[in-house]
């Protein structure tokens, strides 16, 4: 698996999809806080030289790697990107919802997470619907605080969950606590969505 904190990494691909000013806020953050390129580079175990590309905007970070890094700026991850609040924070229409693509992917086109519940501070939910193409898996595991729930809404998905793994077909729910190594992959020969929920709204 190549990982966008890795030499190998392919930044042109890992950009594509990333909201604009991530860089710009995760420097703002690390300024905030009085820390260092290098300082924040070894806290969340990644190379400086990296994390100054992605402060550029010349390079993205994994999921995990993001994980990292909002842990040690004590941020939630909804704060770096800029998106609407709807009508009146309430309705948020078909074709408007914010679609972030952050995973560098073992295999295939990827995965997409179409955001159900913009980011707003006030919010104890994090909800988003992983769209996952035809050999998509997760960069991964990774843990946090907290709780997760999710329904299939298409395809098969493979959900590795500790040491256990599930294949959940359409129709299937999970539940489990974040604090668990988890992630997932498609299993099946189409595209699969998951409508996925956790809180606190870490992601």
């Amino acid at each position: 698996m190549v990982l966008a904190d890795s030499p190998g990494a392919r930044s042109e691909d890992l950009r594509h999809g990333m909201p604009v000013g991530l860089g710009t806020r995760l420097k703002l953050a690390r300024q905030t806080r009085g820390m260092t390129l290098k300082a924040l580079a070894q806290a969340a175990n990644c190379s400086e030289s990296l994390l100054s590309k992605i402060e550029n905007g010349k390079a993205s970070p994994s999921l995990p790697m993001l994980h990292r890094i909002i842990k040690v700026l004590d941020k939630n991850i909804g704060w770096f990107f800029e998106e609407s609040h709807g009508e009146e924070g309430m309705i948020f229409r078909a074709g408007t919802r914010p679609v972030l693509t952050l995973d560098p992917l073992r295999r295939g086109k990827g995965i997409a997470l179409e955001r159900i519940i913009p980011y707003s501070p006030g919010h104890l939910l994090q909800c988003n619907i992983h769209h996952v193409e035809v050999g998509g898996e997760s960069a991964g595991p990774i843990q946090h605080v907290g709780e997760e729930v999710g329904y299939v809404i298409a395809g098969e998905v493979e959900l590795i969950v500790g040491e256990r793994r599930f294949h959940l077909l359409e129709g299937d729910a999970f539940a489990f606590n974040s604090d668990l190594p988890h992630h997932y992959r498609n299993a099946g020969d189409r595209r699969a969505s998951i409508f996925w929920v956790n809180t606190p709204a870490t992601f």
